[in-house]
């Protein structure tokens, strides 16, 4: 009898664990969301701790910032009004830079097979391209809607998805994209790039397959952006072909062009960021409209020194150009022989020289980078120490790397610190309602600890509790 209700409790523990380890269900079967018209006794980020203000919404976006009405919150609950409870009002947060279709697969049984013995590139290749043979639209479902589940319970509202297109996948995991896409246009802007992880020019048949595919990709609906990966091509020659091809099928598609450039830190190997702003501006970008370029990666700019700083923004003109630094990635696989590490110093090109530059989480769970959550406050507070950013000034420009400034790097509208009138209604509020005297009151402490009690609200809806 004993044995009989140990195995009975094993199995009810068995159904529990397995119901925890289920995907998200669809927003639209939870939470009803009506829109709001006033966010009421919230503290905000450019005002004094000690004041409170009520932010008023109309279609979407900020109509009114107003001191406080205490006589109002008395009354009952008015519809329309969400009950700030004091808690720190910012704007919502962005992946200016994450992989959908590759997150999680140290963590889904389905690829448990699959782990680091080495923590190198090449092995991170060949793990992902085994794991690539196996993918399917019920896991590529499944754990991208947990990524883009999770991402807004942390605050996010758009994130730039890359997707990739090749002749393993084909579109399995561009599909499986637009469908998430769709599923959550309501409560988070996403934003597809079909990108080529693998080579354009190299390979056995020279990288054709890929191009094909990906032309097709490009003409998708739903397609927003395209990429690739320069630096997999085996020599200079073809990594040049390779920024020369797609940034044409960026501009004749007018599209956004994201190129994930010079991921290595050997100084005797050149940056190949010079032949590629030169290749983007021999085909007229400006004059003939381009869209915005996104660099992701660029861990060999880490080596320049302030002459080579000077030249690059020389040489980037007036070129729609951003920068987007990926801490967790970058210093998990980027490293010398004798040791160096290394990732895009983002402060410093944002305050020294002006370049439009963003941080962003890259990937969750796999073999690039095993560690870190969804959320991108984490890298914002990875950055105090990796930048020597304690300052309040240097926390606010943290923040807006994952906020507004990634925003920008992804050609996307965006909430300043200001909370402007006419700006989206696109909020963070952190804390819970009872949290006391440790209740985040400025930036520059939820760039230290942001927690996780957060309630995110995107375009005047609350999308997650």
């Amino acid at each position: 009898m004993a044995k009989l209700h140990l195995a009975n409790d094993l199995a009810e523990k068995t159904r529990v664990y397995a119901k925890s380890r289920a995907p998200p269900p669809r927003y639209s079967d939870v939470y009803p969301s009506g829109p709001l018209n006033k966010i009421a006794g919230v503290r905000l980020p450019n005002k004094p701790s000690s004041t409170l203000w009520d932010i008023s919404i109309e279609d979407g976006r900020i109509s009114a910032v107003d001191p406080h009405d205490f006589e109002c919150s008395r009354r009952h609950p008015l519809p329309g009004v969400l009950d700030g409870s004091n808690r720190l009002l910012s704007p919502s947060l962005c992946h200016a830079h994450i992989h959908l279709d590759k997150c999680f697969l140290l963590q889904d049984p389905k690829f448990c097979d699959l782990q680091i013995e080495k923590g190198d590139f090449q092995e991170a290749m060949d793990m992902t391209s085994k794991a690539k043979a196996r993918f399917e639209e019920d896991d590529l479902l499944r754990r991208g809607r947990q990524l883009i589940e999770e991402s807004i319970h942390y605050g996010v509202t758009v994130m730039r998805a890359f997707v990739e297109v090749d002749g393993s996948v084909r579109f399995k995991c561009l599909d499986a994209g637009l469908k998430l896409k769709k599923e959550f246009e309501d409560r988070c802007e996403i934003q597809i790039c079909a990108f080529a992880q693998l080579p354009l020019f190299s390979g056995h048949d020279g990288g054709e397959e890929v191009r094909r595919l990906m032309t097709e990709a490009t003409h998708r609906e739903g397609v927003d952006v395209v990429g690739s990966a320069p630096y997999v091509e085996l020599d200079e020659v073809k990594m040049k072909m390779n920024v020369r091809w797609i940034s044409m099928m960026a501009l004749f598609n007018e599209k956004p062009l994201d190129l994930h450039l010079d991921y290595f830190l050997e100084e005797n190997k050149q940056p190949l960021v010079w032949a590629a702003l030169d290749i983007i501006k021999g085909r007229n970008w400006v004059e003939k409209g381009g869209k915005q370029i996104t660099l992701g990666h660029c861990t060999r700019l880490t080596r320049f020194k302030e002459e080579d700083w000077q030249r690059l923004k020389q040489d980037i003109g007036n070129l729609p150009v951003a920068f987007v630094g990926l801490p967790t990635s970058d210093l998990f696989m980027m490293r010398t022989p004798e040791s160096l590490r290394g990732t895009l110093p983002v402060v410093e090109m944002i305050e020294k020289y002006g370049f439009n530059a963003a941080i962003a989480v890259n990937n969750v769970g796999n073999a690039f980078t095993p560690q870190g959550t969804c959320d991108p406050l984490s890298i914002a507070s990875l950055g105090v120490g990796l930048y020597q950013a304690g300052t309040k000034k240097v926390a606010e420009i943290l923040y807006a790397t994952v906020s507004s400034r990634a925003k920008t790097a992804i050609n996307c509208e965006s909430t300043s610190l200001a909370l402007a009138t006419g700006e989206p209604a696109d909020f963070v509020l952190f804390d819970r309602m009872d949290t006391g005297w440790r209740c985040k009151k400025s930036i520059a402490e939820v760039v230290y600890d942001a927690g996780t009690a957060r309630q995110t609200i995107r375009r005047g809806r609350v999308t997650a509790f």
